[in-house]
């Protein structure tokens, strides 16, 4: 095991001397989880606001779906019911309602669509949070109050700003091979 980092250390000691014999969540040697932004809560907190949502709430489905993709960001689309399931519909409007909801998601920025045959959702791609934000922010549909408290948490957490993951992406595309004549 690797050496642990002073505040990890001391978290350690803490959890020995308040929780020692709980099984506590870590996510060490685990299989069956995702990773996800630590911006993740206000993200989702910005989904089921008025300014997005309007009452219809698509945080659950957007959750279900990061929970779903294996590290491409996208998702091939099994039965739309066991996803509006998941997301916690039920009923005979169940997928309607998760349908109505993977919509806000596309008109909001976070995912892209593909259909096929009679089936709406067949792929989705999920569009990274911080540009989704940004699209959101570019139409001034996110509230200053909002904004300034997601700015700080990807401050302290480190998280790229949208221009910094710009300037990366640029830097990628402009780098040119050169293949040697053969």
């Amino acid at each position: 095991m690797a050496d642990k980092s002073g505040l990890a250390a001391r978290r350690e000691e803490i959890r020995k001397q308040h929780w020692p014999n709980e099984d506590l969540w870590t996510g060490e040697r685990e299989k069956g989880w995702f990773p996800a932004p630590r911006t993740l809560p206000l993200i989702l907190s910005l989904l089921s606001s008025k300014e997005i949502s309007a009452g219809r709430d698509p945080s659950s489905v957007y959750l279900d779906l990061l929970s779903r993709q294996r590290g491409e960001g996208i998702i091939e689309m099994d039965n739309e019911a066991d996803h509006a399931f998941a997301a916690g519909y039920e009923g005979r409007r169940a997928v309607r309602t998760w349908q109505e909801r993977m919509e806000l998601l596309k008109e909001s920025g976070f995912i892209k669509t593909v259909e096929s045959g009679n089936q709406r959702y067949k792929y989705v791609a999920i569009i990274h949070p911080t540009t989704a934000v940004q699209f959101l922010r570019n139409k001034k549909r996110i509230p200053d109050k909002w904004w300034n408290a997601y700015i700080a948490r990807k401050l302290e957490t480190k998280e790229a700003t949208h221009e910094q993951r710009e300037t990366r992406t640029n830097k990628v595309q402009n780098v040119t091979l050169s293949v040697p004549p053969g």
